[in-house]
């Protein structure tokens, strides 16, 4: 039988199965991003201190990376379906408790069930869509996929600003339970029952990479917050990372059947995806990490109009990818898409290097654009290659791993830029500070701090020293994302080509 015939499952209703797992995935995307906004609103309502409102965030995020990899073995047991429609409705009835949880223990609690629940859909998302598409139309497949992935954290910011300024911070988990409906509703009624196998729990290898990878993200989201090296708790958290993984890559080598398959990473088109999609990880969220602060605290915007500024980048992905899934399908090299995007990408953070305290609106607008065009571009062919190569039958654990792998990037992309961050404003305002001397250059503005009412005028001063040492330390940021980008484009050649030959089998029949 060929096999290019048995590569997807038909489906009675493929539109509305489509718009149904996008509604879940978007669902789940959004609450990435979509809560960081709140957290001050948050703080005051559930009387929080900084370190413990910090585990909102937090605790979603460890709970989704330590049940990500599972969502294969799940799936294997449960049934794709069976599933898919639980993590829906777990995912939805978490919202609801997370809007009206009124202690901060109940709320991280609830998170942290939103997490478990969320970890699966975005996996099993990609996996329906890949396998109720033939592998010609695997490109429009994670078009449509690439939507609900990359532009909700792009409009979760300001959804939330808007969420929280006009209505509540509730209204942030609110808005979860409509969708969820209509997103359970969709998938029961389109997604058919598929075939189970009752296999073994390697509680073992789960336990070893749960440890690794809840070690890596606390390390990782708590890093910044303790201090790095000079924390106890980030140093343990390190160790624990280490000995997680390095245990679980011995049990796996020893094991029939481990948890996760690492031997899928000898596929060289899954591998090379899982690096590019690690930097787009890495360069988005990063940028979306520090373009609010940098709106907010340098140039004094509020958070409406951040969210406005920010939301045509959604706009250049969506395009992007609306294009980038028919030309795959007409056969235009994935390498070359993804080449150009990234090429795109590079060009919107030189374009942000180029900012200053007083940066025009529509250069704001325009390098977004810019940089969610060229995502676009990059994510979409290198999703679609990273499976091309792999059987129907890996695609759920897969789709786990490649998730588990990009959102790994973002947090590790996330921490870099926040500790460079703090660490180049501290650097930076000595360098501006030491050249306010009553003998410099610069004595003038000394001299005027000093009439304008002593220690008030000293006070202004070292302010705008302080802001325009934190402009500076944004621009170095920007720059590294830039050659990051450049430095991974010669990862494309790992890549193997993807092309689609006419079956004659299909071609024949009536």
């Amino acid at each position: 039988m060929d096999t290019a015939v048995a590569s997807h499952r038909e489906v009675a209703n493929r539109g509305l199965l489509v718009v149904s797992v996008m509604l879940a995935t978007l669902m789940q995307a959004l609450d990435t991003t979509i809560a960081n906004v709140a957290l001050p609103n948050m703080q005051g309502s559930l009387s929080a201190s900084q370190d413990q409102i910090a585990w909102v965030l937090t605790s979603y995020i460890v709970a989704a990376a330590i049940a990500t990899p599972a969502t294969g073995w799940l799936a294997s047991i449960m049934g794709r379906r069976r599933l898919l429609l639980v993590a829906i409705a777990g995912f939805t009835l978490a919202s609801v408790l997370c809007a009206l949880a009124t202690d901060i223990g109940a709320m991280v609690a609830f998170r942290l069930l939103q997490g478990l629940f969320g970890a699966s859909l975005v996996p099993l998302s990609q996996s329906t869509l890949l396998d109720v598409y033939p592998r010609e139309k695997h490109g429009a497949a994670m078009a449509l996929w690439g939507m609900g992935v990359m532009v909700g954290p792009i409009l979760g910011p300001p959804l939330g600003g808007w969420l929280t300024e006009s209505w509540s911070w509730h209204w942030v988990f609110l808005i979860n339970l409509p969708v969820g409906i209509l997103a359970w509703l969709g998938v029961a009624a389109s997604l058919p029952t598929d075939d189970t196998r009752n296999t073994r729990f390697d509680w073992r290898g789960f336990a070893f990479l749960a440890i690794g990878v809840g070690a890596l993200q606390l390390f990782l989201d708590r890093g910044e917050l303790l201090d790095w090296w000079n924390s106890t708790e980030i140093r343990i958290e390190l160790a624990l990372a280490c000995l997680g993984f390095y245990l679980y890559a011995v049990h796996w080598k020893f094991s029939r059947r481990a948890f996760v398959d690492l031997g899928l990473f000898a596929d060289r088109n899954f591998l090379a995806s899982n690096l590019l999609i690690f930097v787009v990880g890495v360069v988005l969220f990063a940028t979306m990490a520090l373009l609010p602060p940098y709106m907010q605290n340098l140039m004094q915007y509020p958070v409406v109009t951040t969210g406005v500024l920010l939301a045509p980048r959604g706009v250049g992905t969506l395009l992007a990818m609306m294009v980038v899934g028919r030309l795959l399908a007409r056969g235009v090299d994935a390498r070359l898409l993804a080449a150009i995007g990234m090429l795109l990408t590079a060009l919107s953070l030189w374009q942000m290097t180029r900012f200053d305290l007083d940066v025009p609106a529509a250069l704001i607008i325009e390098s977004g654009v810019l940089q969610g065009i060229g995502i676009g571009l990059v994510f979409v062919p290198i999703s679609t290659v990273a499976y091309s190569t792999l059987p129907m039958a890996a695609r759920t654990e897969a789709a786990g791993i490649y998730s588990l792998t990009r959102n790994i990037g973002s947090s590790v992309g996330i921490s870099i830029v926040m500790a460079l961050l703090s660490r180049n404003t501290q650097v930076n305002h000595a360098e501006l500070a030491e050249r306010l001397t009553p003998f410099g250059h610069n004595a003038h503005l000394l001299e005027q701090a000093l009439r304008a009412n002593g220690g008030a005028g000293l006070a202004a001063l070292d302010a705008e020293v302080t802001r325009q040492a934190g402009g500076i330390a944004f621009l170095d940021d920007f720059q590294l994302m830039m050659l990051l980008t450049l430095a991974a484009i010669p990862l494309l050649m790992l890549l193997r080509p993807v092309r689609h030959r006419p079956l004659p089998t299909l071609a024949a029949e009536p």
